[in-house]
């Protein structure tokens, strides 16, 4: 919980900062608060029976390592001497107990948290999850907090993400207390140094407040409001608060308080008075903590009980872990029923981002000690091996690329601005090749004149031939003029000039109605079937039909029906269709000539 209300006296320095902020930055997060979050989102049965909460936080983990976020969880430890009375009252206790515990803090040592509950066990699959993603957790000696904040203060980490609004009472300076993915992502930050030059409050004006207004340390004095409590802190200082609380307690807080009703409510009757003064010896009697309890509430937000910035544990802690694949597998598979394939397509992309801002970053830090060395003479290798195409991702300009060093991984969708940090030359190389491959596409390749001229001049013989044993009645003659029609695939001219004349024996659906004995499966339509037929006039009688062969010049064998029984037959009616033919002849010449 932390102090009351102290997120909305806090509230004009809320930033809503975009996702990108948390870029290369190292992060404490304090784990019970996560999964309070994550719990709290996902409170029904299947929900809990479905981990959603434990996916909720793969999603949080996966996007964070995808801006090479590097993360510490840090868990809670032992419930602090000072605490238990809250705790107790959590649970129900009873209020004689609270008061009863109250009042022998000095005697009462912290107490171990029940490890086998069902939220310790959620915290326990956190971990292991985190383990596997090559996160490290911290196990703090008391509050997970209060070992943030210390970290925090100590530089070995450049923010805390927690809801626990105490946690500037142990020292934090840059607090992260949500998280969005959707949207492009954002979190919400607080930073110590807005709250000091904005609302004028230091640390000890805030441990004050908790003081006044109440916390999990302490109940605050009973009838004041945050706006009160605000205005009392201000008319003392920042610097000399806690000293006047050391040497008075909180009975100055009263006597401001009474002191500024008297003044807005001088006209009021002497029972309103009465009424007034009642409210102040109760509180004093029941809410206010002798000195030394006061003492020891100041001690416990200066001086909590962490592991060091020096000790092993925090010194194991900031070394880097690596990322297991196969435990990962395992646990995705154990948690999620997950298959080894869903797991890399999550994780294996935001891993491969990560690898290359790595590489940007080195490749920044060496350019700014003026070693601006090429690619190919880097010490490290670049993790990204080419450029594929471009890209657009919910308006943002991306990167189709390929990885070398990532394995199970061959492609993915990085943002442009990071390709072009880390390794502009890739982008280089890729231009170039569409360049060249667009002015491919532009060299269309050409028959030159003297190869076009020759076949022209073949085509021409041929049709000229064609016309003379036309001309002398050859029914052969017309066989070559009709496969002639088919090689040359001259398909538009002989529509044009099929749908100029109109004639009935060129359009296949009138000539299957001029014989019964050719079935249309054996016609077919002329633009689309390879078969051609013979445009001889039948014969008077009705006779069983040859069917022959005739070879294209691909190598396709084409039936050809003879609708004639000898080449020597010519009627009337041949020799009108010969003539129609020969007009069709020349327009096909005519238009390749």
């Amino acid at each position: 919980m932390g102090v009351k209300n102290l997120w909305d006296i806090l509230e004009s320095c809320k930033k809503t900062l975009p996702l990108h902020h948390l870029q290369n930055k190292r992060v404490c997060i304090d784990l019970s608060c996560w999964m309070v979050q994550l719990q709290n989102a996902s409170k029904s049965h299947f929900c809990m029976k479905e981990k959603v909460y434990l996916k909720g936080l793969f999603h949080r983990i996966r996007a964070l390592i995808a801006l090479n976020c590097s993360l510490i969880f840090v868990t809670d430890g032992s419930i602090p001497a000072i605490k238990l009375a809250t705790y107790r009252r959590r649970l129900n206790s009873g209020s004689e107990q609270v008061t009863h515990n109250e009042s022998n803090l000095q005697k009462l040592t912290s107490l171990r948290r029940n490890m086998g509950s069902e939220f310790s066990c959620m915290v326990k699959e956190a971990k292991v999850l985190g383990m596997a993603l090559g996160i490290p957790c911290l196990d703090g000696i008391e509050e997970a907090e209060a070992q943030c904040a210390l970290l925090n203060s100590e530089s070995l980490c450049d923010g805390c993400f927690t809801s626990d609004s105490d946690i500037f009472l142990f020292g934090a300076r840059t607090v992260y207390r949500d998280i969005c993915l959707g949207d492009g992502g954002n979190v919400i930050c607080y930073e110590m140094a807005d709250v000091e030059r904005q609302l004028g409050y230091g640390r000890n004006s805030l441990i004050t407040l908790a003081l006044m207004l109440g916390s999990d340390y302490s109940q605050g004095v009973y009838g004041l409001g945050p706006e009160s409590a605000c205005q009392i802190v201000k008319s003392v200082g920042d610097k000399v608060v806690l000293q006047k609380i050391a040497s008075e307690g909180l009975s100055f807080v009263l006597k401001k308080k009474g002191s500024k009703k008297q003044g807005t409510l001088s006209k009021c009757n002497n029972k309103e008075n009465s009424l007034d003064q009642e409210m102040n010896v109760n509180g004093s009697e029941y809410n206010l903590l002798r000195d030394d309890q006061l003492l020891q509430v100041i001690n416990a937000y200066l001086k909590p009980k962490c592991h060091s910035a020096d000790s092993d544990a925090v010194h194991r802690t900031l070394a880097q872990y690596p990322f297991q694949r196969a435990k990962l597998q395992q646990i995705c598979s154990q948690f999620f029923e997950w298959p080894a394939e869903k797991t890399d397509e999550y994780i294996l992309p935001k891993i491969a981002e990560r690898n290359l801002r790595r590489f940007c970053n080195l490749r920044s830090t060496s350019s700014n000690l003026g070693l601006k060395l090429p690619l190919h003479k880097l010490p490290v290798k670049c993790p990204l091996s080419g450029v594929i195409k471009h890209r657009k991702v919910q308006g943002r300009d991306c990167y189709e690329v390929s990885w070398e060093e990532v394995d199970g991984l061959k492609t993915s969708v990085v943002p442009a601005d990071l390709v072009e940090s880390a390794c502009p030359e890739k982008i280089v190389e890729f231009e170039e090749k569409r360049a060249h491959g667009n002015q491919e596409k532009l060299r269309k390749p050409r028959p030159k004149k003297s190869e076009k001229g020759s076949s022209l001049a073949e085509i021409d013989l041929k049709l000229q031939k064609l016309l003379h044993d036309i001309d002398m009645g050859s029914s052969a003659a017309v066989h070559d003029a009709s496969s002639m029609v088919v090689i040359s695939g001259n398909q538009t001219a002989a529509t044009k000039v099929n749908q100029e004349n109109q004639h009935p024996w060129l359009d296949p659906m009138s000539s299957a109605k001029c014989s019964d004995d050719i079935p249309w499966s054996q016609v077919g339509p002329s633009t689309t079937k390879s078969e051609v037929i013979d445009l001889l006039s039948p014969s008077p009688l009705r006779q069983p039909r040859a069917v022959s062969k005739f070879t294209q010049s691909n190598g396709q064998g084409i039936d050809v029906i003879d609708l004639s029984e000898s080449e020597t037959d010519v009627s009337p009616e041949h020799e009108k269709k010969a003539r129609e033919l020969r007009l069709f002849l020349a327009s096909i010449k005519d238009d390749m000539f």
